[in-house]
């Protein structure tokens, strides 16, 4: 029998995905295993990172609860991850926190801790995964969720729109600077998404507010999967001729 053509696939691949104990990094596990990936799942709450994984298709999966910010367990922890599924094939730079702060209210302590979650621990698990005795030799593909804030002003947004900026900025020297290795790098920036955090905040819970959010998205909200199934493109060897680009994912909110 023809074996099936699939430019999409996954399998067999060893994906790295952080912030998988919720929302888009969940999606992103449970979706990647749906096409074959082996995904080692990082995040804060071993809990839901195993609930996560009993969503997954079945694998040779395994999950690492870990305080990402801490860059000086990462070393230990990627060649342990290595040891146990081989080397790593790609990665989903998902952890992140986000904020509504007008500029007087944004502190030096709020500055560090955005920086640290959204950027720093992004930039750390890349350089340790990327060392050559972690990565696959052939060649991976790195992908960083940004967001349309990088490109986009919206009021109360700069300090969270800063962090997004600055891993797409990084994305695109990385890009040069890995190629040689044929290891891509791409960032996704996704408008608003429906995830569990988000459906509860009050421009979700407002109907007035969500109308008005809905009003600037003429495909409507976005969900989980429209990010999960763009990281799995870009992961796979379909997008194997694409690295240094941000693919902006916001069901029409940039063309207003």
């Amino acid at each position: 029998m023809t074996e099936t053509f699939n430019p999409f696939s996954l399998q067999d691949k060893n994906i790295l995905i952080t912030g998988a104990s919720s929302g888009i990094g969940r999606q992103c596990a449970v979706d990647c295993s749906k096409v074959g990936a082996n995904v080692i799942l990082f995040g804060r709450n071993e809990s839901r990172l195993a609930e996560t994984i009993s969503l997954m298709k079945k694998g040779n999966h395994l999950y690492v609860s870990c305080e990402l910010t801490e860059s000086s367990i990462l070393s230990d922890t990627i060649s342990n991850v290595v040891a146990q599924v081989g080397r790593i094939d790609g990665i989903v730079n998902c952890a992140g926190i986000s904020s509504i702060l007008p500029l007087k209210l944004i502190t030096q302590t709020k500055l560090e801790e955005a920086f640290k979650v959204n950027v720093f621990s992004a930039i750390e698990i890349t350089r340790e995964a990327t060392k050559k005795k972690n990565i696959n030799p052939k060649g991976a593909s790195i992908v960083f969720i940004s967001s349309i804030m990088a490109v986009r002003g919206e009021k109360a947004k700069t300090l969270y729109g800063m962090t997004k900026g600055a891993l797409l900025s990084a994305s695109k020297s990385l890009a040069l600077e890995l190629a040689p290795r044929n290891i891509r790098v791409n960032c996704i920036s996704p408008g608003a998404i429906l995830t569990p955090i988000n459906a509860n905040l009050p421009h979700m819970t407002d109907p007035e507010k969500r109308e008005k959010l809905e009003s600037h998205h003429p495909l409507g909200l976005g969900a989980t999967s429209d990010i999960s199934n763009a990281c799995i493109f870009l992961l796979s060897n379909a997008s194997r001729w694409i690295t240094g680009q941000n693919i902006i994912i916001d069901g029409g909110y940039t063309c207003i």
